[in-house]
């Protein structure tokens, strides 16, 4: 098997149909696993939207180095073919980086993955308040647009149409590239608690 990057086009399939999210994140790096010439795995690395998960993770001063490993999808997930696929990414990926990736308690995910590549487990991320349009008569022709604001909701369709949710738990993991000087003061600075992992707690 090999490794290298492609478009975000060639990711897109993968994301879309494959990925239990089923929605494009914001992609910077896009890596193919190829077995012979077929596409078989897709992972991307993006800037995380968030300026709070940015400046959280190793300081405000540290913040331009953290990115998100947002997506991993494989076509046929044989015995590892992830860990594999991860660890060769992370060592084509520039230096320095500050690598952020979560495993999703709802799809019964634990981050097995992330541990089996070296990630550092900090906690479970706190859930997140999000607003939906309500899918009714009225609305389902809109169900592409669910995910808006409350206010943007409020103007164009009345309060009675606004749906609460909050964000699953989700398993948070940090990994370091760069030199070993860097990859110390970024340890040195990080402002999550390092914790054993969700399996080895149990």
């Amino acid at each position: 098997m090999e490794v290298s990057l492609i478009t975000r086009e060639e990711a897109k399939p993968f994301i879309l149909n494959i990925h239990y999210a089923h929605r494009m994140p914001s992609i910077s790096y896009a890596f193919g696993l190829f077995d012979n010439d077929e596409l078989i795995g897709v992972c991307t690395y993006g800037k995380p939207a968030s300026y709070t998960l940015c400046n959280g993770v190793c300081g405000k001063e540290n913040s331009k180095y953290v990115w998100e490993l947002n997506r991993l999808v494989l076509k046929y997930n044989r015995q590892n073919e992830a860990s594999y696929f991860i660890s060769r990414t992370l060592k084509m990926l520039p230096k320095p980086m500050i690598i952020v990736s979560y495993a999703d308690e709802e799809q019964n995910h634990r981050g097995i993955i992330y541990q089996a590549t070296n990630f550092i487990y900090t906690g479970v991320s706190p859930k997140q308040k999000y607003y939906k349009l309500k899918t009714t008569e009225e609305t389902k022709g809109y169900r592409r647009r669910a995910r808006m604001s409350k206010e943007k909701i409020v103007k164009e369709y009345g309060i009675d149409f606004v749906q609460e949710y909050f964000s699953s738990n989700k398993y948070r993991y940090v990994y370091f590239i760069g030199s070993k000087v860097e990859k110390k003061r970024f340890k040195k600075a990080l402002k999550y608690k390092v914790l054993l992992t969700p399996t080895q707690s149990e």
